[in-house]
């Protein structure tokens, strides 16, 4: 009896270390930062585009970034044919003018831009947090922007 204790014993400690192990490594492994996530193409590149932008503006430092990136990464696999999706470091000098210009308040900051039609579009957080919320905003500007293409063909 006091054996198979024992054993048992052994078994569980095992699987706990092993668990243990392996929430260890994955989080080794895991992004620090939200740069590290490199989603998407450069702005420079969107801007020549006729597709809109789906722009996360971020700082390394904020822990709001890093936690959105994941759900921005989603996004971007689900909707990589209808918008480009485009991650803006407000800290790079480069890009100063343009946070500057949009009014980055907090971070992130989701805008959807579009260059073709020079429309702005500012998805606060109560929406960017939730995914099934974000995917509902971001299908009502497809269909809005697919009017603005039939009325231009007219």
């Amino acid at each position: 009896m006091k054996k198979k204790l024992l054993i048992t014993l052994g078994i569980f400690l095992t699987l706990i270390m092993t668990s243990v192990v392996a929430v260890g490594v994955a989080s080794m492994n895991a992004p620090k930062h939200p740069s590290e996530y490199h989603i998407g193409i450069q702005y420079e590149e969107a801007l020549t585009s006729d597709k809109p932008m789906l722009a996360v503006f971020y700082v390394d430092w904020c822990g709001y970034c890093l936690r959105f990136m994941p759900k921005y990464k989603i996004l971007s696999k689900l909707y990589d044919k209808k918008f480009n999706f485009v991650m803006i470091n407000v800290e790079d000098p480069a890009y100063s003018k343009l946070s500057e210009d949009v009014g980055i308040s907090g971070f992130p900051t989701v805008y959807i831009l579009d260059p073709k039609y020079d429309n702005r579009v500012l998805l606060p957080n109560s929406i960017y947090q939730n995914l099934s919320k974000f995917r509902i905003e971001l299908d009502r500007y497809l269909r809005i922007r697919s009017i603005l293409d039939s009325a231009e063909k007219k």
